[in-house]
């Protein structure tokens, strides 16, 4: 458990127009009258007040304070919302510094608290820095839904359902003299193989959620000089790679995050692939074909002048999409109706760019069902967690010996515990908060 009582900024750093600093811990009530000269209010309810350092008084701002249990940590908590100039930060900074039984938060603690304190699951706490982390509205909303802990509860039923299991088997060695054991047995056995089968479907179906939360790899390939660069910084809204009508001047992966359609996007810009390049262009090209292969989707971009070229793509689907670029360089109707399957397109002019953009939303949203059903795990530690209790099950519905079969249970129990966190986690509690910022 948490010791001493911490405090930390909790707004950004730096000008602006309010600043919110934040305590928690048994010194609450002290550091309150300390500051402020003045006891604790009523709970919840915001104060006006003048924060000082001795006599001297460092702002009027407004302050806040909510009593253990009913509150972000279950610690009692102090708030103090003060104006967000340099000066009053550093100067409220130093009065919390010098205040007796205080000392500053490490990044994540508030939230460590309350998950010490039983205020949240592991799910709900890796939720909160997914909140402050998201650029996007999938992940913000995903965040959410993860915050309101339906994975979680889903980790907690599988888990309770496990120590069923569990209970079964060990009541079936207990009885075994009885002649109970084999009913016993045998229901443990009913009970394991549905359970199995819902984790591994869970498995099998959530990579959505890590996906969202991490951002979707779209790599540009195509031949040199094909406009992949041009349609690159179209895409981006900025002029990200180096445009030039000369031949392999892209000889690298160019990398740009971006937000499409309310999902994370890495777009890549890929150099040109063709045969008989010199020895660095041809580094390039193997990056290119390395970051397509890694790709969640790739756009696969032509020349609109070269019938050849295009006439026998695919088109949209299959993780890629076909794309004929410079159609502005076509006579007017000289596009229409000769190939449904490609998207015709202009980096130079941006006609097409809207239909490109609803089938690269499309495509991403079919691929990885992002529906709103609640429950979806994140993280590659929940994926390896579950692996293992699924693998677990398997040992167990393979084993005869009922002592040997009751550990494999046992053993999904603890690594169900570990996603939720309701085994002795230590090292993955370290890993976790320790990705969250001073104040969080």
């Amino acid at each position: 458990m948490a010791e001493g009582t911490i405090y930390a900024l909790s707004s950004s750093g730096g000008r602006a127009g309010v600043a919110v600093f934040r305590l928690s811990g048994d010194g609450c009530r002290l550091a309150w009258e300390r500051l402020t000269g003045r006891e604790v209010p009523e709970p919840r309810m915001m104060t006006r007040v003048r924060v000082r350092d001795g006599s001297d008084v460092i702002d009027e701002g407004l302050g806040v304070f909510f009593p253990k249990p009913r509150s972000f940590t279950g610690e009692d908590v102090v708030e103090f919302h003060v104006h967000g100039g340099r000066a009053i930060v550093q100067g409220l900074l130093g009065a919390l510094a010098k205040s007796p039984g205080l000392r500053p938060a490490e990044a994540g603690e508030f939230t460590r608290r309350a998950f010490e304190n039983g205020k949240m699951d592991l799910t709900e706490a890796e939720a909160v820095i997914d909140l402050i982390d998201a650029d996007t509205e999938t992940q913000r909303r995903q965040a959410l839904r993860q915050k309101d802990g339906e994975f979680g509860k889903a980790c907690e039923r599988w888990r309770v359902t496990a120590i069923r299991v569990l209970g079964l088997v060990e009541a079936a060695i207990d009885f075994s003299d009885e002649g109970l054991g084999d009913g016993l047995v045998e229901e443990a056995r009913k009970v394991a193989v549905d359970l199995r089968l819902e984790i591994d479907d869970h498995l099998r179906r959530g990579e959505r959620g890590r996906k969202i939360r991490e951002g979707f790899y779209v790599a540009i390939v195509g031949e040199p000089n094909v406009g992949k660069s041009s349609l690159l910084n179209r895409l981006a809204g900025r002029d990200a790679a180096i445009v030039s009508e000369t031949a392999g001047t892209t000889r690298d992966v160019i990398e740009v995050r971006m937000a499409l359609g309310g999902y994370a996007v890495t777009l890549a810009d890929t150099a040109g692939l063709r045969e008989g390049a010199e020895a660095i262009e041809e580094e390039g090209i193997r990056r290119a074909k390395a970051a397509a292969d890694r790709a969640d989707l790739r756009l696969e971009v032509l020349d609109a002048r070269d019938e050849d070229l295009w006439q026998n793509r695919a088109g949209v689907g299959n993780g890629s999409i076909a794309i004929a670029n410079k159609a502005d360089l076509i006579d007017e109707g000289g596009w229409s109706g000769k190939h449904p399957t490609v998207l015709p397109i202009s980096a130079k002019t941006g006609y097409g760019l809207d239909a490109l953009e609803n089938a690269i939303i499309g495509q991403i949203a079919g691929a990885w069902e992002t529906r709103d059903d609640g429950v979806v795990w994140t993280r590659e530690r929940h994926r390896l967690a579950m692996a293992a209790a699924v693998d677990g099950i398997g040992r167990f519905l393979r084993l005869d010996e009922e002592d040997l079969a009751a550990e494999e249970i046992r053993r999904c129990v603890r690594e169900l515990g570990k996603i939720v966190g309701k085994v002795d986690v230590e090292d993955v509690l370290d890993m976790i908060f320790r990705e969250f910022c001073i104040g969080k």
